[in-house]
C-alpha cells in the first residue's frame, strides 16, 4: 500500500513539496517545484493502507487518531498545501473514484425527513454548550460574521452581521412579527426584539439551543416578545411580517429545498419579507467532503446558487436581493480557531484530546474552503410582493442608526 499511497501523492502534489515519513522511518518528497512545503508522519501501516484506499475520509480520521501528524507544520499549512495541489487540477484515479461515489449517493445522503433532521442537528449542536463558548463570541454567533473593514474583532464583526440582516428585514417599525428559522442560541433573535421592536418566534431542533435561548430571553428581559420552540420548519403554520433563517440551508438538504421555500412563502404575509443567509458554492453543484459529512455535518450539504434558485421560483416569491460575501467567513472562523487554540485545554477537559483534533480539522478545513474553494456565503431576499422592498439599496445604510435611536 505504500506504493499505492505514493503514488497518490505523486499524482496530487505538483505545486510546492510535501515530504511524507513512513512507519518504517524513510522519507520521501513529493513535487518539489518550489512554493509551500508542509510534512506529514504516518505511524502505522494500517493509517497508510485506509490512506490509500479512501484519502478523503481516512486523512482526518488519522489526524484524529494520532496516526498521522503534520511535521514542521500544523494541520492548517498540511490542509493548504493539499487543497492547493486538488484546487489546482492535481488529482488520482482512488480521489476521483471517492467523488463520483459521493456525487451518485449525495440526493440519498441528504434525505432529511423530519427524524433524520433532528438526529443530524443533535449530532453537532447538543454538544455541550460551554464548548461554543470557548471559541464564539459573546453573544454565541455560529455563522459567518461581517467585516466592513477588516480589522474588527469578532463580537463587533458579528454585531455589524445582525445589524445587516435587520436592515435588509426592513424592520422600520416595532411590533413586526418574525420567525427565526433554525434560531440558534437565540443570539439574532435577541437583537432583532431589542434594537429593533420585533416580535421574534425562534424554532430550534437543538435542545441544549432552545434550554439556553429561552434562559437568556428571560435574562435580557425580552421573554414577552421572544419566545423559542422546539420544532420542525415543516411544522409551522402561522404567518409573519418577516422570515429570517441563518445557517440553516446547509441542513436542508437538496431534496427538500421545494419544500423548505415553499414554507417560507406560506409563513409570510402578502407584503412580507424573507432572508436567507447560507453558505453556498460559487463554482457549481457539487459534494460534501466524506469526513466532513460523517463527524461534523451529516445530512448537511452547501449549495449552489443554481441549485436554490428553481424552488425559490417555484414558490410564488420573487429575488428582491442578493449579496455574495466573500472571504468574511474565512476570517471569522480564522478568529474561531484562535480562539479554540487558546482554550484548548478546556476544551480537552470537556472532551478528551480525539475530540481537539476533530474540531482543529474541521475548522482549518472550514477556514480554507472560503480561502482555496470559492465557497461563499449567499444573503438572498425574497418577497411575494414587487413593492415591500424599496427600488434601491439606500434604505439599508438607515438601518443602524434606527437601531441606536430608540429602546423598546
Amino acid at each position: 500500500m505504500k506504493i499505492v499511497l505514493g503514488s497518490v501523492f505523486k499524482h496530487l502534489i505538483r505545486h510546492g513539496e510535501l515530504s511524507v515519513t513512513w512507519p518504517d522511518g524513510t522519507t520521501t518528497r513529493f513535487g518539489g517545484a518550489g512554493g509551500s512545503q508542509a510534512g506529514v508522519v504516518i505511524r502505522d501501516w494500517r493509517a497508510v493502507r485506509r490512506l490509500a484506499l479512501n484519502p478523503g475520509l481516512a486523512f482526518g480520521e488519522a489526524y484524529m487518531d494520532g496516526t498521522l501528524e503534520p511535521a514542521g507544520c500544523g494541520i492548517y499549512d498540511l490542509l493548504d498545501l493539499v487543497l492547493l495541489n486538488i484546487n489546482a487540477g492535481g488529482s488520482h484515479p482512488v480521489l476521483r473514484w471517492h467523488q463520483n461515489l459521493l456525487a451518485l449517493t449525495r440526493r440519498l445522503r441528504q434525505v432529511n425527513d423530519a427524524g433524520r433532521a433532528r438526529k443530524h442537528v443533535a449530532h453537532h449542536y447538543d454538544l455541550d454548550s460551554q464548548l461554543y463558548s470557548l471559541f464564539l463570541d459573546s453573544d454565541q454567533q455560529y455563522s459567518c460574521a461581517y467585516f466592513r473593514r477588516g480589522d474588527e474583532t469578532l463580537e463587533e464583526a458579528q454585531r455589524a452581521k445582525k445589524r445587516l440582516i435587520a436592515a435588509k428585514l426592513c424592520l422600520d417599525r416595532p411590533g413586526l412579527t418574525v420567525l427565526d428559522i433554525g434560531c440558534g442560541w437565540g443570539g439574532l433573535a435577541l437583537t432583532l426584539a431589542g434594537e429593533f421592536g420585533a416580535r421574534v418566534t425562534g424554532i430550534t431542533l437543538s435542545t441544549e439551543q432552545l434550554a439556553l435561548a429561552r434562559a437568556r430571553a428571560r435574562a435580557a428581559g425580552v421573554a414577552d416578545r421572544v419566545q423559542f420552540e422546539l420544532a420542525d420548519y415543516r411544522t409551522v403554520r402561522h404567518r409573519f411580517d418577516r422570515v429570517v433563517s441563518v445557517g440553516m440551508m446547509e441542513h436542508v438538504g437538496i431534496v427538500n429545498y421545494d419544500a423548505f421555500f415553499q414554507v417560507v412563502r406560506n409563513c409570510l404575509t402578502e407584503d412580507g419579507i424573507a432572508l436567507i443567509h447560507h453558505i453556498g458554492r460559487s463554482n457549481g453543484p457539487g459534494t460534501t467532503a466524506a469526513w466532513l459529512e460523517k463527524y461534523i455535518f451529516p445530512g448537511g450539504y452547501s449549495p449552489a446558487l443554481s441549485e436554490v434558485m428553481p424552488s425559490i421560483e417555484g414558490s410564488g416569491m420573487m429575488v428582491t436581493d442578493i449579496e455574495i460575501l466573500r472571504l468574511h467567513y474565512a476570517r471569522t472562523i480564522e478568529l474561531w480557531r484562535e480562539r479554540f487554540a487558546a482554550n484548548r485545554d478546556e476544551v480537552r477537559a470537556l472532551y478528551d484530546e480525539r475530540f481537539c483534533r476533530m474540531f482543529e480539522f474541521y475548522l482549518a478545513c472550514a477556514e480554507l474552503a472560503f480561502r482555496r474553494e470559492r465557497e461563499v456565503v449567499f444573503q438572498i431576499q425574497l418577497s411575494p410582493s414587487q413593492t415591500s422592498v424599496p427600488p434601491t439599496r439606500d434604505y439599508m445604510l438607515g438601518a443602524g442608526a434606527f437601531a441606536r435611536e430608540r429602546t423598546f
